[in-house]
């Protein structure tokens, strides 16, 4: 695996490199998922690339397979965590109005219990 791309300052990525604990509940040499720190359903789940990108805005045809890996091992994480026959719902805010407090690319795998249709 080729060198990966980080943020010394970007708490994700410290997370990614071991500094700071996690439950991590899936990684491979191109991503980590864990159990978010305050969940909003049962199941909640982080999952992001290991390499440093900002946000969706940064997604480029370069980095681009990273986002098609993640969907893939998304169904594969609901399907271990028992939620894959009911539903969940993967999310993903985009800057400081839709609601990203991380400034790296991440998505929540949310289930386990019935979901608002409310996004707003």
């Amino acid at each position: 695996m080729s060198e990966i791309i980080k943020d010394e300052n970007c708490l994700f990525c410290k997370i990614i490199e071991g500094s700071i604990p996690s439950t991590k509940v899936y990684e491979d040499d191109t991503m980590l998922a864990f159990r978010d720190i305050n969940p909003v359903a049962p199941v909640h789940i982080l999952m992001l690339p290991k390499n440093h990108i900002a946000s969706a805005n940064d997604i480029t045809d370069e980095n681009s397979s990273v986002i098609s890996h993640i969907f893939v091992t998304a169904s594969k994480i609901a399907k271990k965590l028992g939620i894959s026959e009911d539903g969940y719902r993967i999310v993903n805010n985009c800057g400081e109005n839709g609601g990203q407090t991380v400034k790296h690319l991440h998505f929540h795998l949310i289930g386990g219990k019935k979901l608002s249709i409310d996004m707003g």
